[in-house]
């Protein structure tokens, strides 16, 4: 008789950065259905993005490729329905299972693809405080609402369901950025939260003009621009976290009330990462690292306790998250994804698995966010930019900050050219694999 599919629950978070959870070691945020999770499963300390900026950063959680090829982000035309048929919800949903999305799409596709992929959608939005029944209901509890029901409904049929949250994303258009439930107003109340080594105003000011006249700086502005304003405003997004939280804590009850839990994989990522003033910035889309660094959690039920509950080192990406789902699903894996299945992970660590990654951002048209390139392996992070001249090479083992570049100095030409080259390649290879090369 051959074995249950499991269900799967794909939770997706914005803007979440890789340390903003208790367990990779913030002795400050209140995450403890988050740390419960990464404890119990498989944790990936370094997991990232492959672009920093969610539009491009969720079509590649889709479709498993690159922003170079599949050449989606903001400002761009809809996501080609070639790629969206190499989707894991399309192959799943062909695969027997029903599919569900609730929360923040974040992709333009063309018209009708949508129901192709989930038999049940629903797309949510801001305001994040909305009267409900007469009390104000945060947005992650109505996601959480809707997930919760999904789940109730399941049947017989195995799911899989992404839930994408938006928080803690700031709400761009308000002054107070960020916006929290009542039940987690007073956490953080009596803690400071440190300021990081970067954020010194010197540091900025040592950055090229092109470095320092962006969106990072505009939103800067919006919230760090003072100590107080600093605390309210980080304070407000470990706020938005820890919602996020109990809700992940309930959605976690409802799977054992159901039944459920001991055949429910359940995958936890964030979208991209945050800068908190490091560089005197705010946002995300370059390559430094709290921009594209994520929490990333595994967490598989019917793995004996002995094989979970592991912590790995190796760098793995976003595009490895689609693979996994397939394969937990046990759909084939396309030939076409650049990333590889994290179920490799199970028994420990695969001795070929790759020591590098590449990353970019190719955002067109906007001076304020700048199209950019890199590479990052176990020692170095080389990073360049479209329209300049400047070569960052960090050694960031040594250099977590990201403060000391490497790239000017005569000892280091031979490590840049090679790294240049390096994503010359991939660049090349990624290009090549386009549905329609230009």
């Amino acid at each position: 008789m051959a074995a249950k599919k499991p269900n799967i629950l794909f939770i997706l978070t914005d803007d979440q950065r890789w340390d903003a959870l208790g367990f990779a070691g913030n002795e400050i945020i209140h995450t403890p259905h988050m740390d419960a999770l990464a404890g119990e499963g498989l944790y990936f300390d370094n997991a990232f993005v492959t672009t920093a900026i969610c539009a491009a950063s969720r079509a590649s959680l889709f479709t498993g490729l690159y922003e170079r090829t599949h050449d989606f982000t903001f400002g761009k035309p809809p996501l080609q329905d070639a790629y969206m048929r190499q989707s894991y919800p399309w192959l799943l949903k062909n695969a027997g299972y029903r599919t569900g999305f609730i929360g923040k799409f974040g992709v333009k596709v063309n018209a009708g693809i949508e129901d192709s992929l989930f038999h049940h959608m629903d797309k949510t939005s801001w305001p994040y405080l909305r009267e409900v029944a007469g009390k104000d209901v945060h947005l992650a509890d109505i996601n959480g609402d809707r997930a919760v029901e999904f789940i109730q409904t399941a049947g017989d049929q195995p799911f899989c369901l992404s839930l994408s949250f938006w928080s803690p994303h700031a709400d761009d258009g308000a002054e107070e950025q960020y916006f929290w439930p009542e039940y987690v107003d007073h956490l953080y109340r009596d803690v400071t939260i440190p300021i990081p080594p970067t954020a010194d105003p010197s540091f900025y000011d040592s950055l090229p003009g092109f470095l320092q006249n962006t969106m990072n700086r505009e939103r800067w502005y919006w919230r760090y621009d003072s100590p107080e304003k600093y605390q309210k405003m980080v304070k407000g997004y470990y706020r938005m976290i820890s919602t996020v939280d109990t809700v992940l804590g309930r959605i976690r009850r409802t799977l054992e009330k159901e039944g459920l839990a001991d055949n429910t994989v359940i995958v936890f990522m964030g979208d991209n990462g945050y800068f908190m003033g490091e560089r005197g910035y705010a946002g995300k889309w370059l390559l430094h690292e709290p921009s594209i660094r994520v929490p990333l959690i595994v967490y598989d039920p019917r793995q004996p306790e002995n094989k979970r509950g592991k912590r790995y080192a190796q760098p793995v990406l976003n595009v490895d998250v689609t693979p996994t789902i397939l394969s937990l699903a046990g759909v084939q894996i396309p030939d076409s994804y650049a990333g590889r299945s994290l179920t490799e992970f199970y028994e420990r660590a695969p001795a070929d698995w790759r020591s590098g990654i590449f990353l970019e951002h190719r955002l067109e048209n906007n001076e304020k966010l700048l199209k950019t390139e890199g590479y990052r392996d176990e020692a170095f992070k080389f990073i360049r930019y479209d329209d300049s001249d400047l070569i960052e090479l960090y050694h960031h083992k040594t250099d977590v900050h990201e403060v000391n570049n490497l790239a000017t100095d005569e000892r280091y030409a031979e490590i840049v050219t090679h790294y240049s080259n390096t994503c010359d390649s991939i660049i090349q290879q990624l290009m090549h694999q386009r549905v329609i090369n230009p």
